[in-house]
């Protein structure tokens, strides 16, 4: 919730829907709601039950679903796939999927042991009897004081037929995937990973099942993405009267942080590439020009991890060995201070040094001073 004061104000609440690449590169955002919730419906959270789904918050998800939908019309030769946390759970999802057949598929981490069809018991029951498939080993993130670990993950898998709630027995049987992940060998002080994984992709091997773990385990991408927006942009921390500026506000902040996160992420993964692919001229050169004191750039841009780092170091990033890679916070304090210094750089090389600042095609011949 964005805004909210507690002497009486109402923020705003926003859910996002980001595009990433199997590899978790951050491609963009693809949908976005925004809503303030009505004072007038607080305190009849007992009633939202008796409620259709297109009158509850958590429609938000349909409303998500649709919007890639229309994105997977515009790319038919790329699958795109829903992943969400145990919120998303909702049986409506699941069978708006079922009603849209050229659409993107969902990958969902179950958020209740649903009921099968045909008396065959609960989804974690029926599928923890299946055969083991075999092992995965995940990377987990640090939460907390907990470190970041690798997890051990036993993988079974199987297509299961859910029944419908009781409360909307006209929404029909779905036939469905479902993964379960557990770890073992879990250290004393962390706490182990269980997760039913619900799936409308195609699942025949243990290939396909891991492939669906991993693909699952970029949704924390989106936790990183946030954590930008709040800690670095802190959005939460706008003092506006109104919402309308809020939301503007907002608009652009969503913006910085996908950019913060998308450096983030490239530098990391493929820092040897030039720094251009992320960095204007005007930007690398103000900064290479600050680090070494030299006005002149060098022949060629730095590469992508180096200029990452440089940047980083402007927001307090030490770069000792044990500090490991820049995280989103420096960043973003870094790029804060680049946007003075490329400012200050353009107006000085405009008057005094033009050449440096866009310098002549290669093969043309440059004029003397």
């Amino acid at each position: 919730m964005i805004g909210y004061r507690a002497d009486g104000g109402f923020g705003l609440l926003v859910h996002d829907t980001m595009a990433f690449t199997t590899e978790g590169t951050p491609l963009g955002l693809i949908d976005v709601q925004v809503w303030t919730r009505d004072p007038a419906e607080y305190g009849k959270k007992h009633l939202r039950s008796t409620l259709p789904i297109e009158q509850k918050e958590s429609n938000k998800w349909l409303s998500s679903f649709r919007n890639v939908a229309e994105a997977q019309n515009h790319c038919p030769g790329t699958t795109l796939v829903c992943v969400g946390d145990r919120e998303a759970d909702i049986y409506d999802l699941f069978e708006l999927a079922a009603r849209t057949p050229n659409g993107p598929k969902l990958l969902i981490r179950a958020g209740q042991n649903r009921s099968l069809a045909n008396e065959q018991g609960y989804v974690w029951e029926y599928v923890k009897a299946r055969r083991l498939s075999g092992a995965y080993v995940v990377q987990i993130p640090r939460k907390g004081k907990q470190p970041p670990r690798e997890a051990v993950l036993e993988i079974r898998f199987a297509t299961v037929t859910l029944k419908p709630p009781q409360n909307k027995p006209d929404l029909g049987e779905l036939e469905i995937q479902a993964i379960i992940a557990e770890e073992v060998a879990c250290p004393e002080e962390a706490q182990p990973l269980h997760w039913l994984l619900l799936t409308t992709c195609e699942i025949t091997s243990f290939e396909d099942a891991i492939e669906k773990v991993a693909w699952y385990c970029h949704r924390w991408g989106i936790e990183i993405y946030h954590k930008t927006l709040k800690s670095g942009c802190k959005i939460e921390e706008r003092q506006f009267g109104q919402a309308d500026s809020i939301q503007a506000c907002l608009a652009v902040d969503m913006v910085i942080a996908w950019r913060i996160f998308h450096l983030a992420k490239r530098g990391r993964e493929t820092p040897d590439v030039p720094c251009t692919v992320f960095f204007e001229d005007a930007q690398w050169k103000a900064l290479v020009a600050y680090k070494t004191h030299n006005p002149i750039p060098p022949k060629n841009p730095p590469l992508l991890g180096e200029a990452m780092r440089m940047v980083a170091s402007l927001g307090g990033f030490l770069g000792r060995k044990c500090d490991g890679n820049p995280g989103t916070k420096t960043l973003w304090l870094g790029l804060q201070r680049l946007d003075a210094m490329t400012e200050m750089y353009k107006i000085c090389i405009t008057m005094y040094a033009p050449e440096l600042l866009h310098p002549p095609p290669r093969g043309q011949p440059q004029r003397s001073p």
